[in-house]
């Protein structure tokens, strides 16, 4: 028999490194649903974002493109409506796409190749967060990050984050529901993305309560001394208030504990996710994956949420089941999110002849099919990963290939590290005489890749101008681009118009059956 096509669910976290989960061997953090995912398929350990910032993450996975190919510069620039996305490409290859969550998008296009959208965003979708690389030492108090997340971490009864992601949640078990009880046959693609575990640390008692506090592990490298730190890093520190409002171990270990309870939140809706999806009969016939936009330094050499290319910041968890795609697998090559647009579109090809549609725009990722099914062969083993906003004033780059990460500013002195060797990248190998054949083959990668000049002089003219745009819209009466999710009232539950019977037969699963 033909193999069909199959439905597929993306569940997204916000800023989960997968160096807290137990997927990914830390002996503390309890992620059974995520362990049981990885279990039953394929585990990538060395797996990248492609910008270790929210929105810039996000535009690169859904387009399969890197930032500054589609000027997806920071949380505050445009997703432009032309760019397509593995949305647009899924559509055209027969499927219902379908959000519900957090995407980040930026711009009165708040769908970008989405049927449909269940929710509205939690960030605002204007140009709001723009920096100002012309003033790069100037804090924005209004929405820079600060030491505040850090200091008032604990338990809180709700949060709007728990708010949001209990409605993003319940849409989604619905909608899986609708899906089931829909006589059409066709494949649907839906994206499942949460806000936790991004700070603020705030956390359920339910789920602070998993963990005793004095077992909450401190960072692997404590706070480095301000002149041992990298160039960046200082950038950051000073960026995110940590020089002038310092944090106590007990702060720290708060966060910590906070960050690991909504690590487990995040896991109880992927364990929800998959239980509907068994409940609605459509497990079998579905591939699921869990991956996140970027990492959480958690307190790392002294630095918080993301910004960096350390490994906490830039890593990414991505494990994918389903679909007879082998099962608790390990794949050790370097991958990134720009490389799931063309693996979606690969695994939605059907034996009945359904094949992805030509790209509409040239893509920075590669299919991951192969590396799934064992054949590393002519792969590059390679991510990539880029830096252009708050916090700096020109483009920062990374290439990790192989074993070695090499990170490159130009205002910067380079960063080389072996990360088989000095997995907490404390050594670096730039300027070491063994290693200048590696590092100048780098620096020319890098020269053949970037224009770095070119790029910035892009990012501060994008920045002008939207900064003028947004003034501009602060005046008179407000035209939002906020998404506003479509109900239909007068049609839902039970209405005069509608026979309650019937009502109650459509939305029942599984339907009674007589005898």
């Amino acid at each position: 028999m033909p193999r069909g096509q199959p439905n597929i669910v993306l569940i997204m976290a916000d800023q989960l490194t997968p160096f807290a989960t137990g997927a990914y061997g830390h002996p503390l953090v309890e992620t059974p649903a995520i362990d049981a995912l990885a279990e039953r398929g394929v585990t990538f350990d060395s797996a990248y974002t492609n910008a270790p910032l929210c929105a810039p993450a996000r535009f690169a996975f859904m387009s399969g493109q890197l930032v500054t190919r589609i000027a997806a510069y920071d949380n505050a620039s445009e997703f432009p409506s032309a760019i397509p996305t593995f949305a647009h490409y899924l559509r055209m290859m027969g499927y219902h796409t379908c959000l519900s969550g957090k995407m980040h998008f930026v711009g009165p296009d708040q769908l970008h190749g989405f049927n449909e959208r269940l929710t509205t965003d939690i960030y605002p979708a204007d140009y709001a967060w723009t920096p100002d690389w012309e003033l790069p030492d100037e804090r924005i108090d209004k929405w820079y990050h600060n030491m505040d997340s850090v200091k008032e971490a604990g338990v809180a009864a709700t949060t709007f984050q728990i708010e949001y992601d209990e409605e993003v949640g319940f849409f989604a078990e619905r909608k899986l529901y609708d899906y089931a009880r829909s006589a059409e046959q066709r494949p649907f693609m839906m994206v499942v993305s949460f806000i936790h575990p991004h700070d603020p640390y705030v956390a359920l008692g339910k789920w602070w309560d998993l963990y005793k506090h004095d077992a909450i592990d401190m960072p692997r490298v404590g706070e480095l001394p301000f002149a041992a730190q990298d160039a960046h890093s200082q950038r950051l520190m000073r960026g995110i208030d940590a020089l002038r409002d310092r944090v106590t171990d007990d702060e720290v270990r708060n966060a910590r504990h906070a960050y690991y309870a909504n690590t487990s939140y995040f896991d109880s809706w992927v364990g929800r996710i998959c239980t509907t999806l068994k409940e609605a009969r459509l497990d079998d016939d579905t591939i699921v994956l869990v991956t996140s936009d970027h990492g959480d330094m958690l307190g790392e050499r002294g630095l918080w949420y993301k910004m960096c290319f350390f490994e906490w910041s830039v890593r990414v968890p991505l494990i994918i089941t389903g679909g007879g795609l082998p099962k608790g697998k390990r794949v050790g090559n370097n991958v990134s999110l720009v490389d799931i647009l063309p693996t979606l579109l690969e695994l939605a090809e059907s034996d009945g002849g359904t094949r992805s549609p030509n790209l509409g725009q040239p893509i920075d990722g590669r299919s991951l099919v192969s590396l799934m099914a064992g054949d590393a062969s002519g792969d590059s083993d390679e991510a990539i990963s880029e830096y252009t906003a708050e916090c700096a004033s020109h483009p920062c780059f990374m290439i990790r290939r192989g074993a070695h990460k090499y990170i490159h500013c130009d205002v910067d002195p380079p960063l080389l590290f072996d990360l088989a060797s000095d997995p907490d990248e404390l050594t670096n190998l730039a300027d070491d005489p063994e290693h200048q054949q590696l590092a100048r083959s780098f620096g020319d990668d890098v020269r053949r890749r970037w224009d770095s000049e070119a790029i910035r002089h892009d990012v501060i003219a994008t920045q002008k101008a939207r900064r003028a745009v947004y003034q501009a819209m602060q005046s008179g009466a407000l035209t939002s681009w906020d998404f506003e999710p479509k109900r239909d009232a007068a049609n839902e539950y039970v209405r005069n118009h509608l026979d309650w019977t019937e009502a109650a037969a459509r939305s029942r699963f599984p339907p009674y059956e007589r005898d």
